[in-house]
């Protein structure tokens, strides 16, 4: 019995045998592309292959039953609940309620989640829940949204009862992925293009700091509030720019100064980070050169490292090991930061050797065990028959 008929079977047991809809939702990776989603900037992310699952029907009662699997625990609210202070809770309830505010017609509802997307590696499965809560939920009470309006109510209960002002990438992602593409996506427009991933004998490495992050502590709006403290100096400066979008590198240079040390720092990870995201799906698109689109990764855990400041040293150590090793071209930390994962362009004939030899070095510096991801890419969120 797999995991899908183990949870079914719980749901049956728990909330009776009932036609009920199955929806997956991936998790993502980022290639390149990292904190400029809500600085309306571009982003180059993947679908992959782990998912969030969720179960859902309606029910005759007068509130919601929502069991998280993995949690053992269950959860009930009336429709016209206001929410008070709840946990893990709010994944599920806020899509609720930002449905409801822009019209959807709910009715009572039970519905399990389960998810295999490894909590704080980086990989969104908050995220991947919500989406898949989202879609599920648009598709039992034939709500019409789309899939693009998925994503923005996704983010927005992320907004408004998690805590976290994340931008859109991640909602958008794991709605919209396309299998073996990545997604060339303008975070201001959300205007998208699927760009083919093809690294010939190079695989996708994940490897998990098992450091625990939590991107609903202050560190993260704190650089959010930081990149629009940037946009001021430079509006007071007599620059039109409403945000890091296309603010030149070069431009930003000549107040490196002027600026507030920390706020220029933010902004130099920014607008660089833009520019390493459209040579990335050039390099993509056109020459194909894996050493040259590492290369891009790399820059890229400089700068976020460095100037946006949100590595810690199990990331830095993992990402320097790869220096060693020739037959990684690329390698940086993905996500949010603070802990979760790096992301790692590797030969396929090196993946054994380098996760048995860096995970022993990793302990024996940190005293705690690396967990490596061989992530393939897949589709977005999609009803299970």
């Amino acid at each position: 019995m797999n995991t899908t008929q183990k949870v079914e079977k719980k749901f049956n047991n728990l909330f009776g045998n009932k036609n009920k809809l199955v929806i997956k939702s991936p998790g993502r990776v980022n290639l390149i592309g990292e904190h400029t989603d809500y600085n309306e900037g571009w982003v180059l992310p993947a679908s992959i292959d782990k998912c969030s699952t969720v179960l859902l029907a309606e029910n005759n009662l007068a509130h919601c039953r929502i069991f998280a699997y993995d949690l053992d625990k269950l959860f009930e609210f009336k429709l016209d609940t206001e929410q008070t202070a709840w946990g893990w809770e709010n994944y599920i309830y806020g899509i609720v309620k930002e449905m409801q505010s822009r019209g959807a017609n709910l009715s009572s509802f039970d519905l399990m989640v389960t998810g295999e997307v490894p909590f704080g590696a980086g990989m969104s499965s908050s995220a991947s829940i919500e989406c898949a809560t989202a879609f599920g939920l648009n598709e039992l009470f034939n709500c019409g949204f789309s899939r693009s309006e998925l994503a923005h109510i996704s983010q927005m209960a992320e907004h408004h009862f998690v805590g976290v002002k994340c931008g859109i990438m991640d909602q958008f992602t794991s709605l919209m992925g396309k299998d073996n593409h990545c997604i060339f996506l303008d975070c201001k427009t959300l205007d998208y293009e699927y760009v083919p991933l093809d690294l010939g004998d190079y695989k996708l490495l994940l490897c998990n700091t098992n450091v625990s992050h939590s991107l609903a502590g202050s560190e993260y709006n704190t650089r959010r509030e930081q990149c629009l403290e940037g946009v001021r100096f430079l509006q007071e400066q007599g620059h039109d720019f409403e945000s890091l979008r296309n603010v030149p590198p070069e431009l930003l240079l000549r107040y490196s100064e002027e600026m507030e040390r920390d706020i220029f720092k933010r902004c130099y990870h920014v607008v660089h980070e833009n520019q390493r995201v459209k040579k990335a799906v050039g390099i993509l698109k056109e020459s194909k050169d894996i050493r040259a689109l590492g290369e891009e990764l790399y820059q890229s855990h400089h700068t976020l490292s460095r100037y946006y400041e949100v590595s810690c040293p199990e990331l830095d150590f993992l990402v320097g090991e790869t220096f060693h090793h020739k037959e990684i071209t690329g390698s940086r930390m993905m996500g949010g930061g603070f802990g979760g994962c790096t992301i790692n362009i590797i030969h396929q004939d090196a993946i054994d050797s380098f996760i048995e030899e860096t995970g022993l070095k990793y302990l024996k510096k940190f005293g705690k065990e690396m967990t490596p991801y061989i992530v393939t890419l897949g589709d977005g969120s999609r009803i299970v028959d």
